[in-house]
């Protein structure tokens, strides 16, 4: 197959316009479309819908994407391992991401990566609710979770340590917990989907963290909203050590029951679809993340109070 249709293929999906996509390759906007159009004859299928004011994906292109990026990769690192090929990285890489972790510690850190790497573009999906990465087409992904799904491969970021904050003024008007039952008797904020988690504390002593079986009226699905939402008063929130370190450190939110370890597996993870190969803008992008924030995680030293 002809590997230079693939790539008009790819960066027109990406573009959603075939002559930039062409020009980007050197090729006159008749030469683009014929080329497209030969590909989609080779293969029996529309891969694009096009009409006077716009392109789109088709379904038969949406799903036939990632394998042209992984024959496109391929190809790539066959010529690399031949020492052929351009040593400058270049591509448009699709990356998601909790938003409240990206504001923090990525989104300062993206004009030194651009710097680094002036032939790569970052297309950023941000949200608190995690994408599905082979639907979405996305190249990489930052997950806080367990890596568990079988399709995807991954290189741990740093530890995803949880702990329980309020407020000073909460706690003023309703008391701190010293012990995790007390927890039951207090206000407590969930993340969307949250489910129970357990406590371990001195000596083999365990309790749990469960909002369902408490006074649970505020349910939020965006980590810095939930953050925000403690500090202001509304009650007893758990949140990642990396989201809540400074606000403990400068008193604004109270460490609680700091004995205790929530007993979660979770990490931090940046992932791709087991299917695709490690493309160069991917390994420079993962490097250049492990290098900033990994290696000495910001919060990893957080005292607790």
């Amino acid at each position: 197959m002809d590997t230079q249709s693939l790539r008009l293929f790819v960066l027109a999906a990406e573009k959603l316009n075939i002559s930039a996509a062409g020009r980007a390759l050197g090729m006159p906007p008749a030469v683009a479309s014929s080329r497209l159009a030969k590909l989609e004859q080779a293969l029996g299928a529309d891969l694009l819908h096009r009409s006077t004011r716009k392109v789109a994906v088709s379904l038969e292109g949406s799903e036939f994407l990632p394998y042209a990026k992984e024959m496109l990769a391929q190809e790539d690192a066959a010529m690399a391992a031949l020492g052929l090929g351009s040593n400058r990285v270049t591509g448009t890489l699709r990356f998601a991401a909790s938003s409240t972790f990206s504001q923090l510690y990525v989104i300062p850190l993206l004009p030194e990566f651009l710097d680094l790497h002036p032939g790569v573009n970052l297309d950023l999906r941000l949200s608190d609710t995690a994408f599905d990465l082979i639907d979405g087409s996305f190249d990489l992904a930052l997950r806080n979770t367990v890596l568990e799904d079988s399709s995807l491969k991954g290189r741990k970021l740093a530890d995803d340590r949880r702990v329980l904050c309020a407020s000073p003024s909460y706690l003023a008007e309703h008391g701190t917990p010293l012990l995790p039952e007390d927890l039951k008797n207090h206000n407590l904020l969930a993340f969307k989907n949250q489910s129970a988690k357990g406590l371990v504390g001195p000596d083999g002593k365990t309790g749990s963290y469960d909002p369902r079986s408490a006074s649970c009226r505020l349910v939020i699905d965006d980590g810095l909203s939930q953050k925000l939402a403690t500090i202001a008063g509304a009650g007893i929130s758990q949140n990642s050590l990396w989201s809540v370190h400074r606000e403990i450190e400068d008193g604004s939110l109270v460490h609680l029951l700091p004995d205790y370890e929530l007993d979660d597996q979770s990490a931090l993870w940046l992932v791709y679809p087991k299917s695709n190969v490690l493309t160069a803008k991917v390994r420079v992008f993962i490097d250049f993340l492990i290098e900033k924030i990994g290696r000495t995680p910001p919060w990893a030293n957080a005292p607790k109070n």
